[in-house]
């Protein structure tokens, strides 16, 4: 197959993905039979290594790990069919999608399809220890999931250890035949997936920060598209390109798979017109930067519109606490077409990496797109109202560094990964792997934000769920506290979408915060971005019966315990119920 790889849908599309091996941008080519009227049906020459592959019905990943080259430093990674990032799953919404996972790898596996619903089959949802065990080495899994009244650019990872920062990877959803974008069309896409590099074995640096009780070494560089750019050392040729021609716009699928780092991006000379966030078309507005945490996604158009010239695309992380981070830039290059490699790219101006104000007014300006063909059906009313602390701390640890282990918590409560499966405990019923007394409020109510509080950071351990009713409305508010220090925390909530109805700086007033609520509009996300010493509230009808994990998307929080899960109950019928789990599902 060189380096074309297998597209694997049960719908009825044919299309070729082409990956080119030059660093140059790719593009997908499909049947103008299926495709007609969207402008996915586009013409790129080949280079002469990449076959035509059309039509197959199922994706094979094979995890395997390959020595791989960056910043000078080569090392082994997993990786999935030995590509960085991974391949791409081109899917159309309302197809099947089935991925057959084989792991040749020394650790343990999992795959999540990051914002994918799967709507009553958490069986494919991929994370270890909640919804599966994890396949083992030498053993293979298969996730069959429908697309499901969802379209835009999504992506999948690796749901265990660290291992997301080499196994991750796009998904690409188009709409139902005969649909079109409620928006302008490009001349040409191409995919940004932003990363992280460590010279050095990351699990090995985990693993010794943990037994010190402390965080690993941040990250030695970013990435765009697995390649960090030229302003690092040995990495002129590891820089991705992109080509375009003058006058002609161009769609950007963003995804930030970095671990540990909201980052700010932005492309010298042009602006960019945000079209959709996570998956979910929003109103149109134009910006110079745009702001992207760890799991969201961002559709951007971008038109060429600027000097035929070379200019970089950049980003770096956006941090306004006292937290180490990567702040090093990563850098890509949008060249316009005839615009000779040995012209210098003009470097755009990124935001300070503590500029909060740019942070806060870029997220205020995402609204939903709600119209009559794809409406904000937010709940309007609630039946249940949460509000959940985060906090940093640390509990004794007799053989760590200063005597404590760092830790993190949800109303003061770090959790515990299960031995086995909850959804396989959950469904089968199995008992003493967990409970179902998550409490819906802190233990003890105190100024969250204020000075910051360093006693008594002990937190209490436990896999402890919150029981959910079928169908209900919840409202959830997520308030940042001062636990050793206030910081940013994107909040990833499997199976299920969320709109963002609220956000603010300092602590939440439940008598007067919930009136700025903005009710009509507010955008709809699977991940949110908590401000720093501030909060979010978001919404969502529990619809999707299962155990559905809800976490910080920074690694380093969810290793320590910044994590929990909701059991929504099966509704009345089947069809409001979970499925079976598959036949090969994993066992621990």
């Amino acid at each position: 197959m060189h380096d074309a790889w297998r597209l694997t849908l049960s719908g009825n599309i044919a299309c070729e993905i082409v990956e080119e091996i030059s660093g140059r941008a790719e593009f997908s080519t499909c049947s103008s039979s299926n495709l007609s009227g969207l402008f996915f049906n586009w013409v790129t020459s080949l280079p002469s290594s990449i076959s035509e592959i059309i039509g197959y019905n199922s994706l094979f990943y094979k995890i395997k790990v390959k020595n791989v080259s960056r910043l000078c430093h080569a090392k082994p990674i997993v990786t999935v069919n030995g590509r960085l990032p991974g391949p791409t799953i081109y899917a159309r919404e309302g197809d099947r999608v089935l991925v057959n996972v084989t792991n040749h790898a020394q650790y343990n596996m999992s795959i999540h399809w990051h914002g994918l619903k799967q709507f009553r089959n958490g069986w494919a949802d991929g994370q270890a220890y909640i919804t599966q065990c994890p396949i083992k080495t030498g053993h293979s899994y298969t996730y069959d999931f429908n697309v499901t009244g969802q379209r835009g650019t999504l992506w999948w990872h690796a749901h265990i250890l660290w291992l997301r920062a080499t196994v991750y990877g796009a998904i690409v959803i188009m709409p139902k035949e005969g649909t079109l974008f409620p928006l302008p069309q490009p001349h040409r896409e191409t995919k940004i997936i932003l990363g992280e590099w460590w010279n050095s074995d990351v699990e090995t640096l985990v693993n010794q920060a943990n037994k010190l009780g402390l965080p690993p070494p941040t990250s030695d560089a970013h990435t765009i598209n697995g390649k960090p750019g030229p302003l690092f050392p040995c990495s002129e040729k590891h820089t991705f390109s992109m080509e375009v021609e003058a006058g002609k716009t161009y769609l950007l699928r963003i995804i930030n798979a970095a671990l540990n780092d909201e980052l700010f991006f932005t492309i010298a000379g042009h602006n960019m017109t945000v079209v959709e966030i996570d998956a979910v078309y929003t109103k149109p507005f134009t910006t110079r930067v745009i702001l992207i945490a760890p799991g969201q996604t961002t559709n951007v158009l971008v038109k060429a519109d600027q000097p035929p010239s070379r200019y970089f695309m950049a980003a770096r992380p956006f941090m306004d606490a006292p937290v180490p981070v990567d702040n090093k830039t990563v850098t890509a290059i949008l060249q316009y077409k005839g615009v000779p490699n040995t012209v210098l790219p003009s470097m755009p101006k990124l935001p300070a990496p503590n500029n909060t104000n740019v942070a806060l007014s870029y997220n205020n300006r995402l609204k939903s797109l709600n119209t009559p063909q794809f409406p904000a059906k937010v709940p309007l009313k609630v039946n249940r109202h949460l509000f959940y602390t985060i906090g940093l701390g640390a509990n004794p640890c007799s053989n760590c560094q200063n005597g404590t282990q760092l830790t993190a918590s949800l109303n003061n409560i770090t959790f515990v990964m299960p031995k086995i499966g909850l959804l396989q405990a959950h469904y089968f019923n199995i008992k003493g792997v967990f409970r179902t007394d998550f409490p819906d409020r802190p233990p003890v109510p105190f100024n969250y934000t204020g000075v910051p509080l360093t006693a008594n950071l002990g937190t209490s351990l436990g896999t402890r769920l919150s029981k959910v009713t079928f169908n209900s409305t919840i409202e959830l508010v997520l308030q940042d506290t001062n636990l050793l220090t206030v910081e940013s925390h994107p909040f990833h909530l499997h199976g299920y979408n969320f709109f963002v109805v609220g956000s603010g700086v300092g602590n939440f007033d439940p008598s007067k915060d919930p009136a700025k609520f903005n009710l009509v509009d507010p955008p709809e996300r699977n991940t949110v971005g908590v401000p720093t010493g501030g909060w979010t509230a978001i919404r969502f009808r529990a619809d999707n019966p299962g155990v559905w994990f809800m976490h910080c998307h920074l690694e380093l929080h969810t290793m320590w315990g910044l994590k929990m899960a909701f059991v929504v109950e099966n509704g009345k019928s089947p069809e409001e119920s979970i499925i079976p789990p598959p036949k090969d599902l994993p066992s621990c």
